[in-house]
């Protein structure tokens, strides 16, 4: 007998909620739709995805040289263009739509920077077992934007970042989509039992909702939505009217079988 579905749990974070940082002399800022333990609000359900940071930089701006240990990371280029460097002797750029990868086992150090006037970037840690990550040789790769797949599905455009045919391959259980919804239009995203979506807003405005349910959440500029489903369940995202809707959307198991950085600090 397949699994009742039920109206899967909604939380939003407006950007008012969410840490904000800054680098070089406030020359890069950023906001974190999921911080780091103890900054931000506690966000349940995320499983193994640790942290994720939208930065922006109006010119050029440097994050100096800081050793990274045992975590997933990927910078995810939204605008402009933005730098790597690393103690494994990489050295390269990506622009708008293109993404580095460190999986950065026993340890590495790198530096980051951005070019163009307008710079922004999502930089997202995903956490494996970290116990057995340590002992790993670290990697780095680069992606182009023309290197994702992409499908559109009823109008809608799904750019594949992670999982589903997409290059980047992670220890880490997780997909990610860069999602386009044209004004006026609904993509429904289906979730089995115990898995959680985390979605940021990049462009535009609309509303998610559940399906099965009556609760709808209105959508904006650098919302942070988490949708967890304890059962089988799905959600419905509208684009508003004036535009169309931007998503970054990432699932992730919301429990997985080892245990988690957070779960050990707490």
């Amino acid at each position: 007998m397949d699994p009742i579905e039920k109206s899967p749990d909604i939380t939003i974070y407006p950007p008012d909620v969410q840490e904000i940082g800054e680098f070089d002399g406030g020359r890069i800022t950023e906001i974190k739709p999921l911080g780091f333990p103890g900054e931000g609000p506690e966000v349940p359900h995320t499983g193994p995805l640790f942290y994720w940071a939208w930065a922006t930089a109006m010119g050029y701006g440097k994050i100096g040289l800081h050793p990274h240990q045992a975590f997933e990371i990927m910078s995810y280029a939204l605008k402009g263009e933005i730098g790597h460097y690393d103690t494994m002797g990489n050295r390269s750029r990506v622009k708008a739509g293109g993404a580095q990868v460190m999986q950065t086992g026993s340890g590495v150090s790198h530096e980051e920077e951005t070019v163009s006037d307008h710079n922004e970037f999502f930089q997202i840690w995903f956490e494996p077992d970290l116990k057995k990550t340590v002992r790993q040789t670290p990697t780095y790769a680069e992606f182009r934007h023309e290197d994702f797949p992409v499908e559109v599905r009823d109008g809608v455009t799904l750019k594949h970042v992670i999982g589903n045919g997409a290059p980047v391959s992670l220890v880490t259980e997780a997909a990610m989509q860069d999602i386009l919804i044209p004004s006026g239009q609904r993509y429904q995203r289906e979730l089995s039992a115990n898995r959680t979506l985390a979605i940021v807003v990049v462009n535009g405005e609309g509303t998610l909702s559940d399906v099965i349910g009556s609760e709808k959440h209105d959508l904006a500029v650098k919302y942070f939505a988490v949708v967890h489903a304890g059962t089988n369940g799905s959600v419905a995202i509208h684009a508003g009217q004036a535009g169309p809707l931007r998503l970054a959307m990432i699932e992730v198991p919301a429990e997985v079988d080892y245990a988690l950085y957070r779960e050990q600090q707490g």
